[in-house]
């Protein structure tokens, strides 16, 4: 198959998913290119040795790469992340040319904005599209913390709709990451014969690892985007609940709420939280060989019951045991597979309480949890598996266009 990926956010940004889809199929032998902005998630400054212009053409491990210009932004004045999500929408909708002759376009849907140019290519006998729906609209953006007021909220509702109905209607195929999302994506108009469950995946070339609980120190890592939505200050308040224990927090990477988190560990006096700020991902492996949980976390908001942030399938793929707050599918998927510790949504007592219990885990049991905890990776949340099914889905597109048009 000849595939055109559009997506916001790619390499050199810490994209895990689209890349590994570009090339993962590009592997298979199809000829992939994408379509992306320029890099600059999650600072919102466009990175070093990148200048913006209308059109730049790069080789990044084997795929052809087209970049189109955006408003760089990734802060929380809701006017200019809309003009972020916006400007990308726009400018890559002009790059009609560079789908052309493929037979399938896969959006990477982040935000739905990235599918706007399929959709109306579509509708001048474009290519066929499938999205892969990471995030719902227009709940993602209503239930963060942007958007306050009830009239800009029933604004969007309306503007933004009719919209969503009719890029579902057109897609030839909707992919979702959770149980929860997949049926409400059939609950809003998409077909229930075309829409399919994949879940995220990690990094499969990791190293299986094995870490020694013998020791006092319990070692808990957050590793990702520092944001509202996060809920780091809930992971802050319950840290300085235990310290009567030696329990560390070390929370690597960046965000909009970096700064504000670490006034407030520094207001509680917690020693026992630590900051290491954005590392080079080539450190992750390191970092995370050295944890024995790693923490997910996001706000307790009905939109988030129907998501696995990526950063689970992150951490049960260096085979590190999970402690979660995201309710819904996700606290499921921990429960059901054993796979670590549970709390309620934005409780901090809740999460203090799941701190103790891992703490409290004996060497022997945490190998079992180790070890169980990476073997539900490479059986059900693998790289592998979810290339091969995403190929599956753009293929069967494909053929359903083909036999359509016949």
């Amino acid at each position: 198959m000849k595939v055109l990926i559009v997506t916001q956010y790619y390499p050199p940004e810490k994209a895990v998913i689209s890349p590994a889809i570009a090339q993962g199929l590009a592997a298979k032998g199809h000829d992939v290119r994408v379509l992306t902005g320029f890099p600059n998630y999650p600072e919102g400054r466009v990175f070093p040795g990148y200048k913006q212009r209308w059109r730049s053409r790069e080789n990044i491990e084997g795929v052809d790469v087209l970049r189109v210009p955006l408003w760089a932004d990734h802060s929380r004045n809701p006017i200019r992340r809309i003009l972020n999500y916006v400007s990308f929408a726009l400018t890559s909708a002009t790059a009609r040319n560079y789908s052309n002759d493929v037979d399938v376009i896969y959006v990477y849907a982040t935000q739905m904005t990235p599918a706007l140019g399929p959709w109306l290519w579509k509708k001048f006998r474009g290519a066929p599209y499938v999205l892969h729906v990471q995030d719902l609209w227009p709940d993602s953006i209503l239930e963060s913390s942007m958007i306050s007021n009830s009239k800009a909220e029933n604004l969007i509702r309306k503007s933004l709709n009719p919209w969503l109905r009719s890029v579902y209607g057109g897609a030839a195929a909707v992919i979702g990451i959770a149980p929860t999302m997949v049926q409400t994506l059939i609950a809003r108009g998409t077909d229930k014969k075309e829409t399919t469950l994949i879940y995220n995946w990690g990094d499969d070339s990791v190293p299986s690892r094995t870490i020694d609980k013998s020791s006092d120190v319990t070692e808990i890592l957050f590793a990702g985007n520092i944001g509202d939505m996060q809920d780091l200050d809930t992971v802050v308040r319950a840290a300085h609940l235990v310290e009567d224990l030696p329990i560390i927090v070390t929370i690597v990477g960046d965000g909009v709420s970096r700064e504000k988190i670490q006034t407030l560990a520094e207001e509680l006096g917690c020693e026992n939280v630590v900051f290491r700020g954005g590392v080079p991902k080539s450190e992750m492996p390191a970092i995370y060989g050295s944890a024995h949980f790693s923490l997910v976390t996001l706000r307790d908001l009905k939109l988030f019951r129907g998501t696995i942030p990526s950063k689970f399938q992150a951490s049960i793929a260096h085979g590190v045991p999970v402690i979660t707050t995201v309710q819904g599918d996700l606290r499921r998927l921990v429960e059901d597979f054993d796979l670590g510790f549970t709390s309620e949504g934005e409780d901090v007592e809740s999460l203090a309480h799941a701190m103790r219990k891992a703490h409290e885990l004996g060497s022997t049991d945490y190998e079992e949890l180790q070890q169980r905890t990476r073997e539900t990776y490479l059986n059900h949340f693998s790289r592998r598996a979810g290339i091969d099914a995403v190929e599956t889905v753009l293929a069967q597109a494909v053929a359903t266009t083909k036999g359509k048009d016949n």
